[in-house]
């Protein structure tokens, strides 16, 4: 890997220089905070990392490292440290390489601290290279174990992820809380609550678990049925046992949870007791009256929000449409629709489109809901196709339906979207086609399209 680098090094070395100075001269640098650091190479080392660390974007912070490098200034570790830290959001293999040359050419490639940001760098951008610098790295400190297995957990080996735990020498709180994440965040419930209980049984000691750690698991409580609200109880217990304050991370964690169970009243009663709210706080108790069926009461929170000032995002506005489309608002739908755009200055998202299209549907003004798909800004998917079908059937507007069912067709998966093919015989059936409503079942026999059949299920926690 080091005569790769080095060969790397040499041949992006003009480039990336050249391709730096023409982004700052196209920022119009004569204004540039940090110029006279650029122009004065005497100044003292220290001020240079100030400026690295103070830099408003990845691109001034190298630009800064670039120019001590042509200036002959010399690189400290926290020199090195903060232009890593800055440019890893960037994501730029190009530039993590030519980094990595330059740091094994002044020989800092095994400080582990400097190793260990640019192991991150790595493991956010490729991970083969992570893998390979890893195994490469003299000294690993937890950090680097840590970086390490949250980088098989993003990867989604968590197979991987649970051989890096195991061989960490000295696990910290850290360490068990990126496990715990990495189980609970691939669908491993068991797994994770299992490595959760053997943490506070087996180390109750020396560790107890934060609210890092137990995150993950509130996150996925909803979808463990019954065992997910126990658990999410027992967490919501630790947290009162242990004085926890209610900061606004865990309480919108605990008012999804509660919310996505259906105990409601829990729900409100931590969303209330919450000092601070987000905007993720609001959404979150918005979203869950929806979910249970109270459209209105959602709408009355969404009203509270915006007298708290609280600026809604793209999810709070789906809820606040999906509880027009339960209550059949369609005046009150339609204006928080454009106020999505106008007021917001937001982007509407698929679903914004999905709802809006259901519940124009509903109210039988299919006019408005198919003019509302042929200018959508997005390409409309089956979901969107769908509602309105459903609507057509609803509704008896065969000649509506008849305007799609063709393009329909086109996108439609016979192994996903089963139901669909059901819906448009049921459309033609119903028109009285029955050559067409055969035609579309020979196409199924074909394709081997099978309609899902519906079924329940409800996880007990006894397996």
């Amino acid at each position: 890997m080091h005569e790769e680098l080095i060969q790397n090094y040499l041949a992006t070395q003009r480039v990336m220089l050249v391709a730096l100075f023409r982004h700052v001269m196209s920022l119009n640098t004569i204004t540039h905070p940090h110029q006279h650091l650029m122009i004065n190479s005497t100044k003292q080392i220290c001020s240079w990392v100030s400026a690295i660390k103070s830099s408003s974007s990845p691109q001034q912070a190298m630009l800064i490292y670039t120019t001590m490098q042509r200036q002959n200034v010399p690189f400290t570790t926290h020199s090195i440290l903060f232009t890593l830290k800055a440019c890893s959001p960037l994501q730029n293999l190009p530039l993590i390489r030519h980094l990595h040359a330059h740091l094994f050419k002044l020989s800092y490639n095994t400080h582990v601290y400097v190793g260990t940001s640019l192991l991150y760098a790595y493991t956010i951008v490729r991970f083969e290279d992570g893998c390979r610098l890893f195994d490469e790295m003299p000294d690993k400190n937890t950090i680097t174990w840590n970086t390490m297995l949250t980088g098989y957990s993003k990867a989604g080996d968590v197979q991987g992820a649970r051989t890096v735990f195991d061989s960490i020498p000295v696990k910290g709180l850290a360490s068990w809380s990126a496990m715990i994440a990495a189980y609970m965040g691939s669908a491993y419930w068991e797994e994770g609550l299992c490595l959760l209980r053997e943490m506070m049984v087996d180390n109750h000691e020396e560790f107890k678990p934060d609210e890092v750690t137990l995150g993950p698991v509130l996150s996925k409580c909803a979808s463990l049925g019954s065992l997910g609200l126990l658990v999410g109880r027992s967490i919501h217990g630790f947290a009162e046992k242990n004085g926890w304050e209610l900061k606004m991370e865990l309480g919108t964690q605990l008012v999804d949870m509660y919310a996505k169970c259906g105990i409601l009243s829990a729900a409100f009663r931590v969303f209330e007791r919450m000092k601070e709210k987000s905007v993720t706080s609001w959404t979150a108790i918005i979203c869950g009256l929806v979910h249970n069926g109270h459209g209105e009461n959602a709408l009355y929170m969404f009203e509270r929000m915006k007298e708290a000032g609280v600026r809604p995002n793209e999810v709070t506005l789906t809820g606040v449409l999906a509880a027009c489309t339960q209550l059949g608002l369609v005046d009150e739908g339609l204006k928080n629709f454009h106020n999505l755009i106008e007021e917001y200055r937001l982007e509407p998202q698929i679903q914004h489109y999905g709802c809006m299209v259901d519940l124009l549907g509903r109210a039988g003004r299919l006019e408005e809901a198919y003019e509302l798909i042929n200018t959508m800004r997005l390409e409309p998917n089956v979901v969107v196709w769908s509602s309105f079908l459903a609507a057509c059937k609803v509704h008896k507007q065969l000649d509506m339906a008849e305007r799609v069912i063709q393009q329909v067709l086109k996108i439609v998966k016979p192994e996903n979207h089963g139901g669909v093919f059901t819906l448009i015989c049921d459309l033609y059936a119903l028109g009285g086609k029955w050559d067409e409503a055969q035609r579309v079942r020979e196409m199924m026999v074909d394709k081997k399209v099978r309609k899902a059949r519906g079924s329940s299920f409800i996880r007990s926690g006894t397996a």
